[in-house]
């Protein structure tokens, strides 16, 4: 008697055309206090190939990173969502950083959902710990960014999303407006949160996504006049997300664009145990995986 095949639900495993938020790049000022805040505070590793001068930093989260060059500071105008895991350890580090950090806006609270975090310079990023259902296999990532829009904004810019990026984006309530989910990758997302506050002015930051559909978007950003850089064969950006209807700019924040066949996509990067010290050193645990067991 034959088997009865298993049937699976396909579309789970659907993330549309924009396959994975790379890197989120904004200016700071101090080398040190980065690596007081990022390295130290966060648990997070500097990559140890690129970029290893004192200019520039990039800094790992498992198949993601920050870019943190030194320059004018500049603001993510949202926070940043990482999954990290062992809360506990997580705050014994930021309390240990504290001391480093005095002199600058530097804040960390716990919450039910998180732990929340203010960078020297005024960013916001919020510690998760893993959870399959909300991040799916990731235990060390970039989960996130929640950016802050204006009031009826949220609609306009899950279709842009949706008709001119290729990718899923829906209109949630979140409890105190109207959010737009866009699907940036496997259980990553770009939420634009709707606010009353005032918002803030652009000030040249930009996050990186790699897309599968790298012509299909190009043509279309391109008919709107949207392009702002052709920076090699493989990447190109735009800035602003706008109503499809009257060319109204919804909000702006650079996008840069890679192709599949760009020569980092799916680089695999070094993400360290925090746990591990000399005092207390265990052979073969260095480094940490980005994915659950």
């Amino acid at each position: 008697m034959a088997t009865p095949e298993k049937t699976y639900d396909r579309t789970t495993a659907d993330i549309g055309n924009i396959v994975n938020l790379g890197h989120i790049n904004v200016n700071i000022t101090d080398q040190r206090l980065g690596t007081h805040y990022y390295i130290s505070g966060l648990g997070l590793t500097r990559d140890p190939f690129l970029n290893t001068g004192v200019r520039i930093m990039w800094v790992n989260v498992g198949m993601s990173q920050f870019h943190l060059p030194t320059g004018q500071p500049s603001y993510l105008r949202g926070t940043a969502g990482l999954v990290i895991p062992d809360r506990a350890a997580l705050l014994e580090r930021l309390n240990e950083a504290k001391k480093h950090l005095a002199d600058t806006r530097f804040s960390f609270r716990e919450t039910n959902d998180g732990v929340e975090t203010t960078c020297p310079w005024g960013n916001r990023i919020t510690v998760h710990e893993p959870d399959p259902a909300r991040f799916g296999r990731v235990q060390l990532g970039m989960g996130y960014i929640a950016f802050d829009v204006r009031p009826g904004t949220a609609q306009r810019i899950a279709r842009f999303y949706r008709e001119i990026m290729g990718a899923p984006a829906q209109v949630l309530e979140n409890g105190k407006g109207p959010q737009a989910k866009v699907e940036v990758g496997d259980h990553q997302y770009y939420y634009f949160r709707e606010t009353d506050a005032p918002e803030a002015p652009y000030d040249g930051h930009h996050a990186q996504i790699y897309i599968a559909d790298f012509s299909g978007p190009h043509k279309k950003l391109s008919d709107l006049g949207l392009i702002t850089r052709e920076w090699d064969a493989f990447e190109y950006r735009f800035n602003d997300i706008v109503d499809l209807d009257t060319r109204e700019v919804l909000f702006t924040i650079e996008h840069e664009t890679r192709a599949q066949t760009h020569p980092m996509y799916g680089r695999p990067l070094v993400n360290r145990n925090p746990a591990q010290t000399n005092r207390d050193y265990k052979p073969g645990h260095d480094e940490i995986s980005w994915a659950l067991a």
